[in-house]
């Protein structure tokens, strides 16, 4: 059965109605878009490919941007560019759709305007991005949904509100009103010097990630689980995603998004709903690619690297461990 959400038509403060611009060179991709952004209460504004809203022909941008990009060459990379800065600035929403095959092209295209970037959809996954799109608008009423699409628009809410709050607080931490990190208390060997503070330590040491290939066995074997049991009872994609950034960074390797999306061991839709996540929450960070602008790796931040050497010295899995000893 097919989600059917219906709202009321959504106004801005001034009573007028909101609009939406459809951009997909797939008709029936977008006559889909079109028919779901209709249901959730916008008007079409635009409604094209992408060849032909580049050329100028039709220029004006919606309140919210769909898109649907599966070949981004050059013209349509320049393209979802323009509309990353457009919707950055003046505050629309971008919904993008793309393939696994393109998804480190087309996620190096948006780094101002947040857009939700969906990897293959299905007909629900585009209609619960439109239904978060909306969760912006004020005043916004249901007009009639049935149980079992409430049940599942429920259901993603809580996934969404409880990943952020996971991650932004999770613990006590260094920002005020806590954070992704833990931190131990200050000790005596903290004294105040001004405005600045200088540490003395009996343990000069700090602790260091182990080697690449100590990570890496360590993950091969979180993911030996999946031969015995439901991967899914085991899924914790923030964690995997930390230990393959930590891995990568200890081998001094990048990583791009695909291969994070796959590292997550999640679906990449939802992966990048996590990595979005971290990178808000100062977990991550978002690297554009020296060689090309248009392209962007993810990082560990140096104090998420820190924390993660801290914990695996914690655990007795430091630097210079051997793989066997996991």
């Amino acid at each position: 059965m097919q989600a059917d959400f219906a709202y009321e038509p959504v106004h801005d403060g001034a009573g007028i109605q909101l609009a939406v611009t459809i951009l997909a060179d797939r008709d029936a991709v977008r006559a889909q878009m079109r028919e779901d952004a209709e249901a959730a209460g916008y008007r079409v504004l635009e409604c094209c490919g992408l060849d032909e809203y580049a050329s100028g022909a039709s220029g004006g941008l919606g309140d919210l941007v769909l898109v649907d990009c599966v070949e981004p060459d050059a013209g349509a990379m320049a393209l979802l560019s323009r509309l990353d800065m457009r919707a950055g600035k003046s505050g629309a929403q971008l919904i993008v759709s793309t393939t696994m095959d393109a998804l480190d092209a087309v996620f190096g295209c948006f780094s101002m305007s947040g857009a939700q970037i969906l990897v293959d959809p299905g007909h629900a996954e585009r209609v619960i991005a439109i239904g978060r799109s909306l969760a912006h608008v004020p005043n916004l009423r249901l007009r009639e949904l049935a149980e079992e699409d409430r049940l599942m628009l429920l259901r993603l809410t809580e996934q969404v509100a409880g990943m952020a709050e996971r991650l932004e607080k999770l613990s006590p931490g260094q920002r005020e009103g806590g954070g992704a990190f833990r931190l131990e208390a200050s000790s005596s060997a903290w004294r105040g010097a001004g405005d600045e503070y200088v540490v003395r330590s009996e343990n000069t040491a700090v602790p260091r990630l182990p080697e690449g290939p100590v990570i890496r066995a360590l993950i091969a074997r979180r993911q030996a689980r999946a031969k015995f049991f439901d991967a899914d009872l085991f899924a914790d994609p923030a964690w995997d995603i930390l230990l393959d950034l930590a891995a990568s960074r200890s081998e001094r390797q990048q990583v791009c998004v695909t291969s994070l999306c796959i590292a997550a061991g999640v679906p990449a839709t939802t992966a990048l709903r996590w990595i979005s996540q971290m990178v808000d929450t100062d977990l991550l960070v978002r690297i554009p690619d020296p060689h090309d602008r248009r392209r962007a790796h993810i990082a560990l931040s140096d104090n998420t690297a820190d924390m993660l050497a801290r914990y695996f010295s914690e655990i007795g899995l430091g630097a210079k461990e051997q793989v066997l000893v996991l």
